[in-house]
């Protein structure tokens, strides 16, 4: 099962998404999911939350999953630190799966690392105490490097075992282990809780403006470009639809959310109704309202009247 934002309530209730109680437990990069669903079928007792960035390998791993007939997986297409931040109740995780994570190894790229000090410390408020993060590479650097991270958060005891043998079982890690390369393994256990809270993103429930008069003629459209504090908007294109009215291709990025979505105006039986299309399930964030408040901005421009606005 994909999960969709836009049609969930934060945080995630196991009983509404997984349709029983249980031990959630997080994989961020889950690749093709060949170790997602070892360990399903270790603990099938566990609810799994399994994360990744790659459409492909997601899409590998849903076959996969769909396959193997394995049932107590979840799967979110996009950013870790979102669903960290948003699926997760405060202290609602038991523990995290790290494996063969992007090294970034050059020194100006270390920033775009998963493993720093600040993610230890949000990881510390969703993580139950005594919780774990259990980490396996083939990067030494990394791996060192991840364990001074942690121990300066302060809120993590480092330990380095030598990894599982079913760590070991990932697509990369068979193909390294040919390769005679070495791995790395360390356990993060949380000892604290960073003070600072880590509230969930602000989303809305509407995003649509009810104008007066007539859409222009559209025979071009030019790439538009809305920045505004926490993200960025790009209307992309126009397309005519069939009913009269455009559907406005728009790419969002908010922090650690991106989106693709689709913008319309339309004749509506109360007026011009302008705003987000439901296609998709998109999430309405402060994102989607400055892309809509532009929208009617730009159509006030073309001589439209706004007679009631929702953003």
């Amino acid at each position: 099962m994909l999960l969709r934002p836009g049609t969930l309530n934060f945080p995630l209730s196991p009983a509404e998404v997984w349709g029983r109680e249980g031990e959630l437990v997080l994989e961020v990069g889950h690749g093709d999911g060949r170790f997602t669903a070892e360990i399903a079928r270790r603990n099938p007792e566990w609810n799994i939350l399994g994360v990744e960035i790659s459409a492909a390998s997601v899409t590998r791993a849903l076959k996969r999953l769909r396959r193997e007939n394995i049932a107590s997986v979840r799967l979110y297409h996009g950013q870790a630190s979102f669903a960290l931040r948003n699926f997760i109740p405060p202290r609602g995780l038991s523990r995290v799966y790290v494996n063969f994570p992007d090294p970034w190894p050059k020194t100006k790229h270390e920033d775009n690392r998963l493993l720093q000090r600040s993610f230890f410390r949000r990881l510390s408020t969703r993580l139950e105490h005594g919780g774990t993060l259990l980490l396996t590479t083939d990067h030494e650097e990394y791996w060192k490097f991840a364990q001074a991270e942690a121990r300066a958060s302060g809120l993590f005891a480092v330990e380095t075992p030598p990894p599982p043998e079913h760590h070991l079982q990932t697509k990369y890690a068979l193909k390294w282990k040919e390769q005679g390369r070495s791995f790395y393994h360390a356990v993060f256990t949380k000892t604290g809780e960073d003070p600072e809270p880590w509230p969930l993103l602000e989303r809305f429930e509407m995003a649509h403006a009810l104008m007066e008069g007539t859409l222009p003629e559209l025979t071009s459209f030019d790439k538009q470009v809305i920045r505004f504090d926490g993200g960025t908007a790009v209307l992309l294109e126009a397309a005519r639809d069939l009913g009269g009215g455009y559907f406005f291709l728009t790419h969002l990025e908010e922090e650690d959310l991106t989106q693709d979505v689709l913008l319309e105006a339309r004749p509506s039986t109360h007026g011009l109704y302008v705003g987000i299309s439901r296609f998709g399930a998109p999430l309405v964030t402060k994102g989607v309202q400055q892309a809509v408040a532009w929208l009617v901005g730009w159509l006030e421009g073309q001589g439209l009247k706004t007679i009631q606005r929702s953003y």
